[in-house]
């Protein structure tokens, strides 16, 4: 099968969109479509269920997502023992928040491009929850996440930086806050949490400790997006500070000192073990290795 195939379908079956992969992949909706045709008929199957509002992939598609995983990695490592042993060239994927992007990223990448001017990168970045789902999927070759309490044993983290979790409220209102007897009343003052994530865990846990039923306004995903629903006075929220001071709404919130200390966030950089054998990986590994955030 032609490897320009195979790549398409590998990233079409990571972004379950057609519009989304063929302006990534620079082809046209109908030419993907055609691919992903010709593919299915070469293997009479079909590989995407398809219809108005979602793609999806079948247990075909799923099979066929581990074999073409296969077959471009061992297209990528052929591709480096043939090429000159000083130069790294091929592509090199990464996924994280846009917050890395901006605080973590670039001091680590310059670096890189400096060392390795011949590899590609090609970055994502989106809800930071979603990292290790990334990494586990195959999806990108390396994330910068949070180390969680339980780290899956396929995957290798390296620390970069740390930074707490604290809870935001309104500068313009103030009253949004309600007080019982010793403190915040939890119970009536309307929260603002994560749909999911490291830092929904650990807000859960400490209510449960405390045996305690918040007011929950709204689960939403991203942290940027809890950081504009309060600054629009909606409720208060939990967010890792180094989200908070990379935000446009720094100056529209405020840090509540009295909350609960919850633990806080590693941020590192984090891979597969397998993956750390490929030789792009291996080099921004060793010079993440080197520096401090």
């Amino acid at each position: 099968m032609d490897i320009r195939n195979l790549k398409l379908f590998r990233h079409l079956a990571g972004t379950l969109h057609f519009a989304r992969t063929s302006q990534a992949c620079y082809i046209t909706p109908s030419a993907l479509t055609r691919v992903i045709q010709r593919l299915e008929a070469e293997l009479g199957e079909t590989l995407f269920i398809r219809d108005n509002r979602s793609v999806a992939l079948t247990p075909a598609g799923l099979a066929f997502k581990k074999y073409s995983d296969d077959v471009l990695q061992r297209w990528a490592r052929l591709h480096d023992e043939l090429s000159s042993e000083n130069i790294l060239e091929g592509e090199l994927s990464l996924y994280c928040s846009v917050t890395a992007s901006y605080g973590i990223l670039p001091d680590l990448m310059s670096l890189y491009r400096k060392a390795h001017p011949s590899v590609k990168i090609h970055l994502e970045t989106g809800d930071a929850a979603k990292a290790l789902i990334k990494l586990s999927a195959q999806d990108a070759d390396m994330v910068i996440a949070a180390l969680p309490d339980l780290l899956p044993k396929d995957l290798i983290f390296q620390p970069l930086a740390q930074t707490p979790l604290v809870f935001i409220a309104p500068l313009q209102d103030p009253e949004i806050i309600l007080h019982a007897q010793g403190g915040m009343d939890w119970e009536r003052t309307p929260l603002i949490i994560p749909d999911h994530g490291l830092s929904r865990d650990r807000i859960d846990k400490w209510f449960a400790k405390e045996n305690c039923i918040p007011n929950i306004y709204s689960r939403v995903a991203g942290n940027e997006a809890i950081i504009v629903m309060v600054s629009l006075g909606f409720g208060i929220g939990l967010v890792p500070r180094m989200v908070l001071e990379e935000s446009p709404f720094l100056n529209r919130v405020r840090i509540l000192e009295e909350t609960p200390e919850l633990q806080p966030f590693v941020i590192g950089l984090c891979t597969r073990k397998k993956t750390l054998a490929n030789p792009r990986v291996k080099a921004l590994w060793s010079i993440a290795d080197k520096i401090i955030v």
